[in-house]
């Protein structure tokens, strides 16, 4: 009797060893109390960041349904599958769906033994979080092929919001002048949150890659770059650097834009090779070049007057022209101002500005200064200036310059013939009576 009762009591307890390691949840890393429980388990976490399996991306405060991938290596020896994830994030992250929502990732799909798997979730983060790092916890629930139950493992983590790298690229100066050689400052600059480094820039579609290449996307092949690459280093966030090119633009191009597409290469926060593409545009403009010569003093009227010419050697003209005669050293000449228009290209313009002095006339050698003063094509106004010697002479006649001898000649010619006349009539008429 009591054998049947130690036999059915032994029968029972092993039905229930059986049962519950069929049947219940099981832990990850072991088989509960088995003598076979291993000390690692199936799922092992690999990395965790923003972005998708393909691609990771930088993110900053306030941006919303943003991708968040763990990745895990199946490092057991069987396949599983029901895969299942559920995201905790701390304060300042919450799940696409709003605050206090559960952040799930469901993939219901296989992995192999050895191989690797991923759970993206969809995450919003809150404007008040600040680029640094932060812990996470994901919960994977999965299943191993030929067994019953769920298997669930826990994994502590740490991710960082990165910030994010904006990049822009301006002229300094957005003019550049046709027929001559333009010295160009580029401005690279980094507008974001988070820093990028070794930045590498090339000028694209030059002449010399122009041979490769089936057409050209700019106008760009038509000027001459002497430099087309630029090694800048890092750009923190919210600075920038600069660079520099040596740009030679023909005749042809005056009055257009010239566009020079830029490939700029850097890495991120998460150290992956980015390349972006950006173009500066230039305005090219003419060339006014402008010369001063044949200066010298010259009497007019009985005024002194300094006279020039202007010569424009560019392929612009110059517009809304004035010249300004200035006194240098201790001359006393009045500062004078006269308008002459457009100046022309390849055609002297002529100029003269009368001498006034300040107090006393002052005789003989004077040192001045002629400015030129005009507005290009983009109303830019450009001054030139020319320091000339003079020579101011005394006038030739002084004070009685206004007698004119004649006045007194011509009347006393005519008395003196208007007399004789007179007195060879009264002779005849006294030779007749006689």
């Amino acid at each position: 009797m009591n054998f049947k009762i130690l036999l059915l009591l032994f029968v029972v307890g092993l039905i229930s060893i059986v049962f519950d390691n069929s049947y219940a949840q099981i832990t990850s890393g072991g088989f509960g109390q088995s003598p076979f429980e291993r000390d690692f388990g199936d799922v092992k976490f690999l990395d965790a960041y923003f972005g998708t399996i393909n691609k990771k991306i930088e993110v900053d405060a306030g941006d919303s349904n943003v991708p968040f991938t763990v990745v895990f290596a199946n490092v057991g020896t069987q396949d599983i599958t029901g895969i299942r994830g559920q995201l905790s994030l701390p304060f300042g992250f919450s799940g696409s769906a709003g605050p206090g929502s559960i952040i799930h990732a469901d993939s219901d799909s296989n992995s192999l033994a050895g191989d690797n798997f991923h759970l993206t979730f969809f995450v919003n983060i809150d404007k008040s979080a600040q680029i640094q790092q932060y812990p996470g916890t994901v919960k994977v629930d999965y299943s191993r092929l030929r067994e019953s139950g769920v298997r669930t493992a826990f994994v502590n983590f740490d991710f960082k919001v990165t910030g994010d790298s904006v990049i822009n690229v301006k002229a300094l100066d957005p003019f550049l002048t046709s027929l001559t050689t333009n010295n160009v400052i580029i401005e690279v600059s980094n507008d974001g949150t988070a820093p990028i480094s070794s930045v590498d820039i090339t000028a694209t579609n030059t002449q010399t890659e122009l041979a490769s290449t089936s057409s050209s996307t700019t106008n760009v092949e038509n000027v001459v770059i002497l430099e087309s690459n630029w090694d800048i280093g890092n750009i923190n966030a919210k600075s920038a650097k600069y660079l520099t090119a040596t740009v030679y633009v023909p005749e042809s191009l005056k009055d257009d834009t010239l566009r020079i597409p830029l490939s700029i290469f850097y890495y991120n926060t998460h150290g992956d090779l980015q390349e972006v593409s950006k173009i500066v545009d230039f305005y090219i403009k003419g060339l006014i070049d402008l010369s001063i010569f044949n200066v010298e003093v010259i009497e007019l009227s009985g005024t002194q007057m300094v006279v020039g010419e202007i010569i424009n050697e560019g392929n612009q003209d110059g517009l809304f022209g004035f010249i300004t005669l200035d006194a240098r050293g201790d001359s006393n000449i009045k500062s004078t101002t006269q308008f002459i228009d457009e100046i022309e290209v390849d055609a002297p313009v002529p100029f003269n500005v009368p001498i006034k002095f300040e107090g006393e006339p002052r005789y003989g050698e004077h040192d001045i200064t002629i400015t030129v003063r005009y507005k290009d094509s983009v109303r830019d106004e450009i001054f030139i200036t020319s320091d000339q010697t003079i020579y101011v002479n005394e006038p030739s006649n002084g004070e009685d310059s206004s007698f004119d001898p004649s006045m007194i000649i011509i009347p006393v010619i005519l008395v003196i013939v208007a007399a004789f006349y007179v007195i060879r009539r009264r002779k005849k008429t006294i030779i007749e009576t006689n």
